[in-house]
């Protein structure tokens, strides 16, 4: 193709122009190199987010690219001047904006002009943000050595004073913007896309043009790569804009021509002015720009004149050795500190280690909680010794070339856990000691994901939600998290296509659906919008503003990259991860209550990791809230599992994950860990050999270290060579797991294997690669399960306390949390004036609810209050206490809400008396302090005469008390919770036996969509509604029992049969149909049912406990369970079970004794089923033989 009749798209918006730009750049570029075009361009609106990936996806096909932006400027203003400005009238072919902003192109014609590009970009953002990033004529006279400019498109400040009859002013600023950049890299844009607004215009462009002697450009402005393209783009912009393709005020463009079109095409449009199109070849013939990808910005560690930073890391190495081992470093600790200071000086990284250090040690030293560690980086010895991390590797087997392979180089990268509270704190040090214009958070892109994609198309296409739930939920299952994509549903050759034979029905049964999945397609995978990564922070010893665009988000004035992590890192800059972990805020608000409580604070970090309680609390399975081991199916796994030693608690982390569960090897650790499955070796010949490697783990392969160490040890491997081996097998490519392979079976045969042992265990390692876990991370992780496991042990109240005001605006997890005290005997008092902290906060053994969880009191009346109690004494009386508190906290507000929480209870009168009188006693109360304030009180001779004409307090008159159903109700509304008492105290029982399970249980249960079940408990709200479209009756419902609420619909016959059930604070079992929506569960109801429950506070449970299974169902293991969970409820109840085949009935008397209570029952029925609880009187007569057992 000659320059005559080539062409190269200059104007195009990528999927980087969210909600705008559907050019896909991968597709962009096959669309390019199939049409045989010498380059193409980017000019996304205002950022420069994809430029990296669209220069290698480029420079990949043998495209020129050429990296540009459609800038955003001033409209003449100041960036930092935010007035609206009109060229004219202020009708629509005004200023843009709203008179904000114009609209101008530009491209980098060189590797200075991109990163001068870059400037613009950033400081656009950083300091001319108004609605957009805007920058202004002064930084392009700062800016514009390397770039090449043009008047842009129609919203550009030339065409804009244009269509507004301002010819000499157009041309004044093109004459002033050519002067600027340069004639040579000035151009008059022309675009023809059948627009009136282009049309109008066009003439005297080429008219300006002759005049000033200034180049044409002819650009078409591309948002999407093919013409088929455009339905999907108009469904983006519906998607942006939150309207429908039906609506006729939707934004829209109002032509289909904005793809890549050919230069044939082009030329077609621009034939009277060909040079027009003969200049984009131009353009493109000058522009070459590169990325520098063997750049290293890590961040220097500041050292004193004279020293080095390898110095100062083996002077750290050797000081922390000597703190971490005060009787001597053993020999084996200081060979291996000595080769990791070799590895990591020689791949340059000790400033890399010093900087970790320093922050996590300003940290420490400022009283914010770190974490122990997590990832590889607690393999690392130095890490250990520099106090990075808390686990010494060796002790552990951890593994220093999991974290940094010497055999491949790669960036290190420490994850940092700190207190969630204060986490800001050190990214703020950061930035003040290595400089502000060095440190910034890290974007993150969102896209549209399939599901969201179809429900999107099904929106903007005006089909109701149904719709989109209808075609999601025929989809195949998540695989790992992952959905099929959108084109694999309908694509034989996709893996997964035959799991998708109920979706392809749907498409071809309904018309409707056909739809809305084209379109579905096209919106699949485009850019939604952009975000901040949740702890990734990039350090660099180079301003940042040298090396990659930056920006501001307005909400908080954040420093954001424009490039993502794996952008970054390819040019060679930094990220640390600073993690919020919410877990570290628990423990340091349970250390400050023992404090309070005890008088000492435990130091964790010096707890050894053998605590009998903790391990006894860990058995049992009592482990909700603690870190990593909360939810209901790991707390069934740890009873099963049981145990006794860390190690357990790092391999049952490691192995409560979709992988090692889908292969069943969390059940088998469990049953070998207790000598209830043999050990079995991998090979016959290879169990002594195994030994030492899987000996700790009962004969299963756990972790990514035991494969290296197997790779070492039987093959000959280096631990460097064995984690290029356990990469390749994670990635599956042939051709390289056949060269691994070569090299396994050289080594294992020089070591004397046999062929067989050899395939055996390579059959074994490489599928197992796909779910090994990193050692060091679930070991690190493991302490802080230690930890807040130790502290429940032997600090139940403090604890509790800490982890009620963690989840303080959770009402669902609170529920959880307080029904779990109730389960410990901890008693949750309602918050109290005289004792009662911002916070839950622990007293003699019980919780005192928090005065900052009560509805219409902030934390500044709950300080107020404080500082009164502190410094003028307890509040004796309601009266006291409103003498006492200054006027803020005095609104009649929030003093009902303190009243009817229960926080005056324990000042004699009754939560009624004081609702009654409350509002005179405040009024009084601050029209007196009022007048104190403007010095309405003093001494004067008229007083010696006067009589005392001051009001008596209003007093109050002790009413009895409201109900226990009203008094309860009103605490639910302050609190959100019911506190002092619950409705449904004493039918704990009783529930027990009608429900499936517990809401919670429901909530954190792995069942699918359409699973029955049965729930039990108090009808908390009930909404009689009828549908507006059919006209059909239903109800919104919500059922909580003591662990929590769940919402439920009740539709249909189920609605019309059972609607006089449904009665506010009605108690009901309801059976329905599970369905998970947006991440909640709800329940469809198929059958109410209203139970007449007794209170059983002082009535035990009446004859033996009784449980019936089918007789097949009773395996060794299920036995072993149930009798585990028999043992963590003893008591004074015998337990019968009775064993059920076709013809007969046996029952057998197990030895333990029990109390039989709702957990005992909840837990029984998980392993047994729902329907296994019965009555003695009704399994006793047919007993055929009683035996113990």
């Amino acid at each position: 193709m000659t320059s005559s009749d080539s062409f190269a798209h200059l104007h195009v918006h990528t999927e980087y122009s969210m909600l705008d730009g559907a050019a896909r750049i991968g597709d962009l570029m096959d669309e390019v190199a199939r049409q045989g075009m010498p380059a193409v361009a980017m000019t996304d609106h205002g950022t420069m987010f994809g430029a990296y990936e669209f220069w290698k996806a480029a420079t990949s096909r043998g495209v020129n690219p050429i990296i540009g932006l459609e800038a955003y400027l001033t409209p003449g203003t100041h960036r930092t001047d935010k007035t609206r400005v009109s060229f004219g009238d202020g009708s629509g072919d005004d200023v843009s904006g709203a008179g904000a902003y114009t609209h101008l192109t530009l491209w980098a014609e060189n590797t200075e002009g991109m990163h001068n590009l870059f400037r613009l970009a950033s400081l656009a953002s950083l300091e001319g943000y108004y609605f957009k990033p805007r920058m202004d004529r002064e930084l392009l006279e700062t800016y514009h050595h390397g770039i090449i400019a043009t008047t842009g498109c129609p919203s550009g400040e030339v065409q804009t004073r244009l269509r507004l009859g301002q010819y000499d002013e157009a041309k004044r600023v093109a004459g002033e913007m050519a002067e600027l950049f340069g004639p040579e890299n000035y151009f008059v844009e022309v675009m023809d896309h059948g627009l009136g607004i282009e049309q109008q215009v066009r003439a005297e462009l080429i008219q300006l043009a002759r005049e000033l002697d200034l180049p044409l450009v002819a650009t078409n402005d591309s948002h999407y790569t093919h013409a088929s393209d455009s339905t999907a783009h108009e469904a983006l912009l519906c998607v942006q804009s939150g309207s429908t393709l039906d609506d006729p005020k939707r934004f829209k463009f109002d032509s289909d021509q904005f793809y890549i079109k050919s230069a044939a095409e082009m030329r077609e449009l621009f034939a009277d002015i060909p040079e027009a199109c003969d200049n984009t070849v131009a353009i493109a013939e000058r522009v070459s720009v590169t990325f520098d990808e063997s750049a290293n910005y890590m961040p220097e560690f500041p050292v004193d004149s004279g020293d080095s930073v390898q110095d100062a890391f083996e002077r750290a190495v050797a000081e922390g050795l000597s703190s971490r081992y005060p009787e001597g470093i053993p020999e084996a600790v200081q060979a291996r500190a000595d080769y990791e200071i070799g590895v990591i000086n020689d791949m340059g990284f000790a400033s890399y280690f010093l900087v970790v250090a320093d922050f996590i040690t300003w940290a420490k030293d400022n009283g914010i909680r770190v974490g122990p560690g997590r990832g590889s980086g607690a393999g690392s010895m130095a890490a250990y010794a520099m106090r990075i991390t808390e686990l010494d590797p060796i002790e552990h087997g951890l593994l220093f070339e999991r974290f940094l392979n010497p055999d491949r180089v790669s960036m290190p990268d420490f994850d940092v856990d700190f207190d969630e509270r204060r986490r800001g704190e050190v990214i703020r040090y950061v930035s003040d000691k290595y400089g502000d214009d060095r440190v910034a958070q890290i974007v993150t892109f969102g896209t549209i994901k399939a599901k969201q994609a179809l429900k999107d198309a099904s929106r903007v296409l005006g089909y109701p939600f149904g719709m989109g739930e209808k075609l999601t939920k025929a989809m195949p299952p998540s695989v790992m998290g992952k959905d099929i994509p959108l084109s694999g549903l309908t694509d034989p050759e996709h893996e997964r296509y035959k799991e998708a034979a109920d979706f392809r029905t749907l498409l071809e049964s309904d018309p409707d659906a056909a739809k809305v999945y084209p379109v579905a397609k096209g919106l699949e995978n485009l850019k939604r919008q952009w975000g901040v990564h949740a702890a990734g922070v990039i350090m660099s010893r180079a301003p940042l503003l040298e090396v990659i665009p930056i920006m501001r988000r307005e909400q908080d004035g954040q420093i954001v990259t424009q490039f993502d992590f794996p952008t970054c890192e390819a040019l060679g800059l930094v990220k640390m991860d600073f993690l919020a972990l919410r877990n570290l805020t628990i423990i340091d608000d349970a250390l400050d209550n023992i404090e309070l409580t005890q008088g000492h604070r435990p130091a964790l970090e010096e707890l050894t990791l053998d605590d009998e309680a903790t391990y006894a609390l860990l058995s049992r399975g009592d482990t909700l809230g603690v870190f990593q081991l909360d939810g209901g199916p790991m707390r069934s796994l740890l009873k099963l599992l049981r145990p006794e030693r860390f190690a357990d608690i790092s391999a049952v982390l490691a192995l409560y994950r979709p992988g090692p569960m889908g292969a069943d090897s969390h059940t088998n650790y469990a049953l070998r860990k207790n000598g209830q499955q043999p050990i079995t070796p991998l090979h016959p010949e290879l169990a002594e050999a195994l030994e030492p490697i899987l000996g700790e783990t009962y004969g299963l392969i756990v972790y990514q270290e035991q494969v290296m160490e197997i790779a070492q040890k039987l093959a000959g491997y280096t631990l460097a060579s064995a984690d290029l081996l356990r990469r390749a097998m994670g990635k599956k490519k042939k051709e390289e797991l056949d060269i691994q392979f070569e090299a396994f079976q050289s080594g294992m045969r020089a070591n004397g294997y046999s062929d067989d042992a050899i395939q055996t265990l390579w059959d074994i390692l490489v599928p197992f690669s796909d779910y090994a876990f990193n050692k060091a991370h679930s070991a690190a992780y493991g302490v802080l399960s230690y930890w807040t496991g130790y502290l429940k042990a032997h600090y139940p109240a403090e604890y509790m306390a800490a982890l009620l005001t963690s989840v303080g605006d959770d009402k669902d997890k609170s529920a959880i949390y307080l029904n779990e005290c109730r389960r410990m005997k901890i008693s949750v008092l309602p918050p109290d004036v005289n004792e009662s902290e911002v916070n839950f906060a622990a007293i003699d053994g019980s919780i005192r609810f928090g005065l900052g969880a009560v509805r219409n009191v902030g934390h500044a009346v709950v300080d107020h209050i404080k500082t009164a109690r502190d410094t003028e004494g307890v509040f004796t009386d309601f009266h006291d206490f409103v003498a006492k508190v200054p006027a803020a906290v005095l609104n009649r507000r929030t003093v009902e809400s303190l009243i009817k929480a229960g926080a005056f209870d324990q000042l004699g009168n009754t939560r009624r008396s004081l609702a009654e009188i409350h509002e005179s006693v405040v009024d009084q109360a601050v029209r007196q302090k009022r007048a104190e304030e403007h010095g309405d009180v003093g001494f004067d001779f008229d007083s010696l005469l006067a009589t005392d004409d001051t009001p008596a307090a209003p007093k109050i008159i002790n009413l009895p008390e409201w109900s226990k159903r009203e008094l309860l109700a009103l605490e639910r509304d302050m609190l959100g919770l019911y506190v002092s008492d619950h409705p449904l105290s004493g039918l704990e029982i009783g529930l027990a036996e009608h429900a499936d399970m517990t809401v919670a249980q429901l909530l954190e249960s792995e069942l699918e969509d359409g699973a029955t079940v049965t729930v039990a408990g108090l009808l908390t709200q009930v909404n009689h509604r009828v549908a507006r479209a059919s006209g059909n009756p239903y109800g919104q419902l919500a059922i909580e029992d003591f662990s929590g609420e769940l919402q439920v619909m009740c539709l249909g016959k189920a609605y019309t049969e059972h609607q006089n059930l449904l009665v506010a604070d009605g108690i009901v079992a309801i059976r329905g149909r599970v369905q998970h929506r947006d991440d909640q569960v709800t329940l469809h109801a198929q059958a109410v049912r209203s139970l007449d429950l007794q209170p059983q506070e002082s009535r035990r449970w009446e004859g033996p406990f009784v449980l019936q299974v089918p007789e097949h169902h009773a395996t060794v293991e299920v036995l072993t369970e149930l009798q585990q969970a028999l043992a963590n409820h003893p008591g004074e109840t015998d337990v019968h079970l009775r064993l059920v085949t076709a013809d007969r009935a046996r029952v057998f008397q197990l030895t333990p004794q029990v109390d039989v209570s709702a957990n005992l029952i909840a837990d029984v029925k998980a392993i047994l089923g729902r329907d296994c609880v019965t009555t003695a009187n009704a399994t006793a007569p047919q007993a055929s033989s009683v035996a113990a057992r």
